[in-house]
């Protein structure tokens, strides 16, 4: 049988934490995740209730080798799990997830969720990205 432990082989990190409603088209920018140390990493979203009538949100994912991400590019298809038009979303929705894999060679990535059209309501997004595949496992509980 196949071990069922996932809890000493993953580390969440925040992706995008949680704010009060976003009310208009401004990009929302995650935090920059450092992968050092681990094999996989996946983004993922989670959308709260919608109540705009007509929004869609785009997402991109960049990588580089700058901790602060100045050197950053657009991720090639070729290094994502699924795409990015899967990992967008609209305003219907709603208390949904969404996830796109990073397998590219940068130590450094993160992920930009642009609204469209969000003007008369309010929107929810929050992430997590899940780093896997440790080079020295366990990992940390609580996650540091």
């Amino acid at each position: 049988m196949a071990s069922r432990d996932l809890h000493n082989i993953i580390h969440p990190v925040p992706l995008i934490a949680p704010v009060a409603a976003r009310t208009d088209n401004t990009a929302i920018v995650s935090a920059i995740i450092d992968t050092s140390g681990y094999e996989a990493c996946e983004l993922v979203l989670i959308t709260g209730t919608n109540t705009d009538a007509d929004a869609t949100f785009a997402v991109l994912v960049e990588d580089g080798d700058n901790a602060s991400l100045t050197d950053n590019a657009a991720v090639a298809d070729s290094q994502l799990i699924g795409t990015e038009a899967d990992a967008g979303f609209t305003f219907a929705d709603d208390v949904e997830c969404r996830k796109i894999g990073y397998k590219g060679g940068k130590r450094y990535v993160r992920m930009t969720v642009t609204p469209s059209g969000n003007d008369s309501g309010n929107i929810f997004i929050a992430g997590v990205a899940i780093l896997g595949n440790p080079r020295h496992a366990p990992t940390d509980n609580p996650p540091s």
